[in-house]
């Protein structure tokens, strides 16, 4: 009975906190529109030499807000926190020492080798499978069907799409009946003792990558696809006339054309991968040799509470991301350009 009505109290006191917490998120959000509402009829009404510097500030001014609050000023406390060491409440300043762990450790030396594995890998082989796919699906008659089943697993998330693997790559002792699809077909084909998938190093990275690709595929796809169509048909012709047909007119032709956007991909998915996270948490947890960048600053923070180290994977995932995105913008600008 003490139990039944205590448990009636907890619950009661969470539906009242939650309670709590979404009427704030409403009066926060109801504050932020009102505001939002006399600013623009300030602009409405503004008139001569105050209208225009009033409308540049009113639609620049929230997103150059949201941009300071949301990442200049937790990128400048990432990198002050990367100086100072574990403590959460008043860590002591130790300069660099942070990133000199984060490069000489013999773990995080293997953390890095396997982020840098990754970034090579997945990346190129997620764009070029797309790309042979786009090719062969821009020869189909049912292309709707084909595409929308290869683009499929890009509705799925990182977590969901790992735990569908998971299950693939399931292991039991040969003796014992197999539910794990890997092991069960190697098995029919005659491999009588297949190994532990997750556990065997460094398959298990090379596992863990074909989800990424799995789910990148059909972007790439998707993408290269439309951009493909995008050649004018003249040149098409015009190149076959020149004898251009097969390997050759991909090679020679179609390449050079959608060569932009085939970096934009490229450096895209580049960039997902880099911050990977989800599928090596879900599958195995950074563990049997298998740890990221973005995994391990999370161990780092959450499981460790080793702020100064958290911070300083962080900032050099930030670095690395930087100049994939600025050259990302880039080539964005000069393929608009030469439209």
């Amino acid at each position: 009975m003490l139990a039944t009505a205590h448990q009636a109290v907890t619950t009661a006191s969470t539906l009242t906190n939650s309670a709590g917490k979404i009427g704030q998120v409403i009066a926060v959000v109801a504050v932020f529109m009102a505001i939002l509402l006399i600013v623009f009829f300030a602009a409405g009404r503004a008139t001569g030499r105050f209208q225009r510097p009033l409308t540049i500030t009113i639609f620049l001014g929230p997103a150059l807000v949201l941009l300071l609050v949301g990442l200049v000023i937790p990128a400048i406390r990432t990198f002050y926190l990367s100086l100072h060491g574990a403590a959460v409440k008043n860590p002591s300043y130790v300069g660099f020492k942070n990133y000199r762990w984060a490069f000489t450790d013999g773990a995080e030396q293997q953390v890095l080798l396997n982020t840098l594995l990754w970034l090579i890998v997945a990346p190129v082989v997620a764009t070029a499978i797309g790309l042979l796919i786009a090719l062969g699906v821009d020869r189909m008659k049912s292309q709707a069907v084909v595409k929308s089943l290869i683009f499929m697993p890009m509705a799925i998330s990182f977590v969901g799409a790992s735990i569908i693997w998971k299950f693939v790559y399931d292991y039991r002792d040969p003796a014992e009946a197999q539910d794990g699809l890997l092991s069960q077909v190697v098995m029919a084909l005659g491999w009588r003792h297949p190994p532990n998938w997750i556990s065997s190093h460094p398959l298990n990275n090379f596992l863990l990558m074909v989800i990424m690709i799995w789910v990148e595929t059909g972007f790439a796809m998707v993408i290269l696809s439309a951009a493909i169509k995008a050649i004018p048909d003249d040149v098409i012709e015009a190149a076959r006339v020149d004898g251009a047909y097969g390997f050759r007119l991909f090679r020679s032709v179609q390449i050079p054309m959608i060569r932009s956007t085939l970096v934009v991909v490229l450096t895209t998915v580049m960039i997902a991968t880099l911050k990977i996270f989800d599928i090596v948490r879900t599958v195995t947890g950074g563990n049997f040799g298998t740890n990221t960048l973005s995994n391990d600053m999370y161990s780092k923070t959450f499981v460790e509470f080793n702020i100064g180290r958290g911070a300083a994977l962080a900032v050099i995932i930030f670095v690395a991301v930087v100049p994939l995105l600025v050259y990302n913008i880039v080539q964005l600008r000069k393929e608009r350009a030469t439209r």
